[in-house]
């Protein structure tokens, strides 16, 4: 039976294209794209707890969605955003929440739908990191927990509530969770919600929400569901594309070294130091006060580094890169700021001193414009505490980190 498809098939797929075509036609005056972008978290008029937040989390310059999607959000704009998963996307919806709640009023005013309850719960611990100066209280609404200590919880009161939408929905239809005060309302990984069938619990969830509501859609793609609930749900929404970053690792050799405390970082260091500089490396650790630290044991050393990070003037910043690229100093220790900016041709070694702190980012660390195929070794130094990032790592990106070789220096 599965060989042949039913005669009425052919029919349906033409008719699903014209439909399709026909809401894609009607798009352009549906959506407005929106192109204004700061390129500083100081530049988006967001309040001095937040920037607090943000800052603390570790983030020091806005991600290319982060630049254009979080000042729409907190205007109060209905936002589609269109990008890549780990491009930055939760830390956007979630400075567009916080900047808007109302603190002194402790209802619920923010709802996040998430497809998994993982994802679920890292939103949440975004969500509360960010908003740690702000005193925001978020809770997790998932299926599998305990039902009583969910409605315990929303009855003490919560700002945000981020959630799986079965469970959320359940909350609203026993009224545990109040929908009267809910003004903002996000759907992340729209497209991964709708292939997962959550589409009714979705459209049922709407119904139970005040009518004047702000909705933000987060999503990779936007196929023809994702449109109509757009549609359906949205007024005048703006449209923020991102297009996908051009790195990859392939081509990249990835290993570990065990170091099981932080302590023995150093030394593992000094012992690679005569492999680095045979060749241009960067060393990235996790902050900046890391890159003084590192960078004055290694000189005590009589090795010879440099270093780069935000603190610094963006004259120095442009001497010491000019340095690198030159190839005049061989070793750069640096923080995230740089990951993206350093695109030194030579490049053929990266050392994670510190694994990063979001998975993510260890794309930018390591990645590569594909299109030069150029050759390239990652070592990242692990302690017992990094084993978990580790393997998460290797889950995001679907990649297997091997334990490094004696022969490093061969394979440069």
């Amino acid at each position: 039976m599965a060989g042949s498809a039913p005669e009425g098939t052919q029919f349906d797929a033409r008719q699903f294209d014209q439909k399709l075509n026909e809401v894609l036609e009607g798009q352009d005056e549906f959506f407005t794209s929106y192109d204004e972008s700061h390129d500083s978290f100081d530049a988006m008029g967001l309040q001095e707890n937040l920037l607090r937040g943000i800052y603390a989390y570790g983030f020091e310059k806005p991600s290319a969605i982060q630049q254009r999607g979080i000042v729409p959000f907190c205007k109060g704009l209905d936002v589609i955003q269109q990008a890549q998963s780990g491009t930055g996307k939760t830390a956007t919806f979630c400075s567009g929440v916080l900047q808007q709640l109302d603190y002194s009023l402790v209802q619920c005013q923010a709802l996040v739908l998430a497809p998994t309850r993982e994802l679920a719960q890292q939103i949440e611990k975004v969500m509360r990191a960010l908003g740690d100066y702000l005193g925001v209280k978020v809770h997790a609404c998932v299926g599998g927990t305990s039902v009583r200590e969910d409605q315990r919880i929303l009855q003490a009161g919560v700002h945000v509530v981020v959630g799986t939408p079965g469970r959320v929905f359940d909350m609203l239809k026993r009224q545990s969770l109040r929908a009267d005060h809910i003004k903002m309302f996000v759907l992340d990984e729209a497209d991964e919600m709708l292939s997962r069938g959550f589409k009714d619990q979705i459209y049922d969830i709407f119904q139970l929400l005040p009518p004047k509501i702000q909705v933000g859609v987060f999503s990779a793609t936007m196929p023809p569901e994702a449109l109509e609930i757009t549609r359906k749900f949205m007024s005048k929404p703006v449209r923020i594309l991102v297009k996908r970053d051009e790195l990859t690792l392939e081509g990249i050799k990835q290993f570990y070294v065990n170091v099981e405390k932080e302590d023995w970082k150093l030394e593992t260091l000094c012992d690679l130091y005569e492999t680095l500089a045979i060749t241009q490396s960067v060393i990235f650790v996790n902050t900046r006060r890391k890159v003084d630290w590192l960078t004055d044991k290694m000189r005590g050393r009589d090795h010879t580094v440099s270093a780069t990070h935000g603190d610094m003037d963006q004259n120095t910043r442009d001497i010491i890169m000019r340095e690198f690229r030159s190839g005049s100093s061989r070793v750069l220790i640096t923080t995230d700021l740089l990951a993206r900016g350093i695109d030194v041709q030579q490049v053929s070694l990266v050392i994670n001193y510190d694994l990063p702190t979001q998975p993510e980012n260890y794309l930018h660390r390591i990645g590569r414009s594909g299109r030069f195929g150029r050759k390239g070794v990652a070592i990242n130094f692990v302690t017992k505490d990094d084993e978990r990032m580790l393997f998460d790592i290797q889950k995001f990106y679907n990649v297997v980190v091997e334990e490094l070789p004696s022969n490093v220096a061969d394979l440069l």
